[in-house]
């Protein structure tokens, strides 16, 4: 049974306190395995802020008699995940292709058919600026319920500028709203939209000269995505579109060598990326390029298992090599219907060979990282945010173990207890 609680208040009968506590930056290597837990543990929480983690022998006296408590149950207690990868925002779906692909179609075959990309922007395009806020309201509350307190979300189905400012403002009334945290970022260059199909240039110019710039002065973006593959955007163009967005003071994220090395992950380290995402088929090269030029890879396993596909990215290289790896879901309508970040963690190490624990520091606090958020979110420390979970396991571990289990965790927001 939920409570409404004050300002001040304690989670107390914590089995397994999970506060992933550490440097001031993402975590690498053996770090990625070093989740800070703390056994038979509490939490003590103040006007939406953390202002202890520690033994519940340690913190008896600090919480006393007075102070409102919450029994945990003897469960998990994780920081509220962080989705680094989302297309939250389109209209209708895509469960006729789900089923071509099902009949032996690929995504490029259904891509060049009219399908894809190009059939949600004609759904997305029609739809009303309210229409595509309940839709996506959905979207976000499935993540809520899973345990997700902060997403990124992309625009990219709209690629025309009303459209595209459109998804912008629905993610900006999400944000508002709450309680979820939402970072925006445009993707108005995730394809060449059809009517533009003979004169590539002509779009790309109104992307670069045009909608960057009101997007940056409306501050409707803190970030630029570009989806860099043969059937999208070529490094050159890729490249046009990072040097207008770094003028305007946009962060840069790219979808880069999801099906082909050579589409993006060079020019992600050139330009000095916030992350490159996917890298399906990245090369260790190219990966060593990305570790010295500090660029987070992002890696999206549930698109590779809902495209019926095998080459996953390779997330072991990756922590031996000492990148700070991010798993995301890459919810969208074609290639990752799946909004679940338990589901991506059991997805990362059944397919990746990731540990448990390296899949959490993944989902949580790397993520933040990546989002420019990890002094607020991701771990459990003194004055970050209340963003924690209870969950319905004892064990860590169980979190991945039992997959795509239908569970019902108590989420907090800043302080608050999430009901939905």
């Amino acid at each position: 049974m939920n409570q409404i609680l004050p300002a001040k208040f304690a989670v107390v009968n914590i089995g397994e306190l999970v506060t992933l506590a550490g440097p001031a930056r993402p975590r690498v290597g053996p770090e990625m395995r070093d989740l800070g837990t703390i056994r038979d543990a509490a939490l003590i929480v103040e006007n939406g802020r953390i202002v202890a983690a520690g033994s519940m022998a340690d913190l008896r006296k600090s919480i006393g008699r007075k102070v409102t408590t919450v029994d945990a149950g003897e469960r998990v207690v994780t920081p509220g995940f962080v989705d680094a990868h989302t297309h939250l925002v389109f209209a209708g779906n895509r469960a006729a292709e789900f089923e071509q692909r099902i009949g032996g179609a690929t995504y490029q075959e259904i891509a060049v058919a009219g399908g894809g990309i190009q059939s949600t922007v004609a759904l997305t395009r029609k739809a009303t600026e309210d229409e595509l806020l309940t839709q996506a309201r959905l979207h976000r509350d499935w993540m809520l319920r899973g345990g997700t307190t902060t997403l990124e979300a992309k625009s990219g189905y709209g690629l025309n500028r009303e459209t595209e400012l459109r998804m912008l403002r629905v993610l900006d009334r999400l944000a508002t709203e709450g309680p979820v945290r939402i970072v925006p970022t445009l993707l108005a260059a995730h394809t060449v939209p059809k009517e533009f199909a003979t004169r590539r240039q002509e779009y790309l110019h109104s992307v670069t000269a045009e909608l960057i710039p009101e997007v940056a002065r409306l501050g409707l973006a803190r970030h630029c995505d570009v989806f860099c593959d043969e059937h999208a955007f070529t490094v050159a163009e890729s490249r046009a579109v990072f040097e207008a967005a770094a003028q305007h003071g946009l962060g840069l994220r790219i979808h880069a060598e999801q099906f082909r090395p050579g589409t993006g992950a060079a020019l992600a380290a050139e330009l000095g990326a916030a992350t490159a995402d996917h890298l399906e088929a990245v090369t260790e090269a190219a990966l060593r390029q990305l570790l010295a030029a500090g660029v987070q890879p992002v890696l999206l396993p549930a698109s590779v298992f809902c495209l019926g596909r095998d080459q996953y990215p390779p997330a072991r290289t990756m922590i031996e090599m000492g990148l700070p790896v991010v798993i995301a879901t890459d919810f969208n309508p074609g290639s990752s219907p799946a909004p679940s970040m338990p589901f991506v963690m059991a997805l990362s190490c059944i397919a990746m060979k990731m540990l448990p624990a390296e899949a959490l520091t993944a989902a949580t606090i790397n993520a933040a990282w990546s989002l420019g958020l990890g002094d607020e979110v991701g771990s459990l420390e003194t004055g970050k945010a209340a963003d924690f979970v209870v969950h319905e396991c004892a064990d860590y571990r169980e979190l991945a173990y039992f997959v795509a289990a239908p569970a019902r965790p108590r989420v907090f927001i800043a302080g608050i207890e999430v009901t939905l």
